[in-house]
């Protein structure tokens, strides 16, 4: 695994307006990054990420069928108790999931770490599944790149065959998406799934989460008084649990993607639900409760919010002393601690790699880094490709 510095292109500011890419700079940092790449061997790929991370998702659904059956479980992931009906039928059902991604630590030797799961509400997939893979073409076709270079992305093409299986159950019903205004990324991420369901020939429509309406039967409704049967929402699970609406929905009949039984696993309660049920398996780190005894047994650790998101409220200890801390809005729900295992390191730069599943099959890769050890929001996305 390599970084690999590389001019950027002259004109992708220019293409990027072109399709819709109104994101790449933040707060004017920049965030799509293709000053470098990384560079992985197909052997690192196929069987250092690609592999654990289907077996990885797999232990992640058995983490599911133990906690919706368990209501001190469900406590400890702190899921109101009016859901924990709807989200055990929501998991007897097997209410089907489009995507999500686990974020690893994996500098090209040695097993790949798990850092969690975000399974109910991941961005960056419109510079993983489209973005990038334009980045390689542009650069193998001005011969800066070797044209038998490859990227591990199928992102693009899984979504757009499992809307095509998922559309065969709701042959005649639209697809509503959603997001919250004033969002600039979640708004392009939501237009590019939108995107790949039009393609799988769905009939799509957007709302705004602040829109969406309430009718007299209790069922929700878009601005034009459309039912909502069927909805993609960029919206976390345990905020809609906490809403004025919470009690209408298992009432609603919304068939959700993300489902109501990801909201188990996109809660970092089961980084130490996974140990506990995979002790020692060379993907995890060993995680506890915050309040769990055997959390002592480590010396250096990392405190992280059972709600969590971008690295907010994230504290790194080493010898009991906390040597990292980034704040946030998240904690009152409870912690996690993870034993440490930092981010591998090229030069300067502490780099993550997401890992994307489409249902369950491990889908491409996205890659950020940091100066920072804790990755957030306006960490850098950079391209990758595979060499043999």
């Amino acid at each position: 695994m390599l970084r690999v510095n590389t001019p950027p292109r002259p004109n992708w500011k220019t293409q990027a307006q072109e399709y819709g890419f109104n994101f790449h700079t933040l707060y004017g940092e920049a965030y799509w990054d293709e000053s470098a790449y990384y560079q992985f061997t197909l052997k690192q790929i196929e069987e250092n990420i690609e592999a654990p991370t289907e077996e990885l998702h797999q232990m992640c659904l058995e983490v599911v069928n133990h906690v919706v059956q368990d209501e001190n479980w469900l406590k400890r992931f702190h899921i109101p108790e009016m859901h924990w009906q709807g989200i055990l039928d929501s998991w007897r059902r097997r209410d089907p999931s489009l995507y999500s991604r686990l974020d690893l630590a994996y500098g090209g030797t040695g097993s790949a770490k798990l850092y969690e799961n975000n399974a109910d509400t991941p961005t960056s997939v419109f510079e993983t599944g489209f973005w990038q893979w334009l980045w390689l073409e542009d650069k193998v076709n001005k011969g800066i790149i070797r044209r038998d270079a490859d990227q591990f992305n199928l992102l693009q093409e899984l979504l757009v065959h499992r809307f095509r299986t998922l559309k065969e159950k709701s042959p005649h019903r639209p697809l509503h998406f959603a997001c919250c205004k004033n969002t600039l990324e979640d708004r392009g991420t939501v237009q590019y799934i939108e995107d790949c369901a039009k393609e799988a020939g769905i009939d799509c429509r957007f709302v705004y989460i602040e829109d969406i309406g309430l009718n007299t039967n209790g069922q929700f409704t878009d601005m034009n008084n459309t039912l909502i049967e069927w909805m993609f929402k960029l919206y976390p699970w345990e905020f809609m649990f906490e809403e004025e609406y919470a009690t209408h929905l298992n009432s609603a009949k919304v068939n959700w993607l993300e489902p109501m039984w990801k909201s188990i696993i996109s809660n970092k309660a089961l980084l130490p639900m996974l140990w506990k049920l995979f002790p020692n398996h060379p993907n995890l780190l060993a995680s506890y409760f915050a309040d769990d005894p055997a959390r002592k047994s480590l010396k250096e650790y990392v405190v992280k919010p059972l709600f969590s998101r971008e690295g907010a409220n994230i504290s790194i200890f080493k010898n009991g002393k906390e040597t990292l801390s980034i704040d946030g809005p998240y904690g009152e729900e409870g912690m996690i601690v993870q034993a440490y295992h930092p981010l591998p390191k090229f030069g300067d730069n502490y780099t993550l790699i997401g890992s994307w599943l489409v249902n369950d099959k491990a889908a491409g890769i996205s890659i950020r880094e940091d100066k920072s050890l804790i990755t957030q929001d306006m960490s850098r996305y950079l391209p990758h490709i595979i060499l043999a």
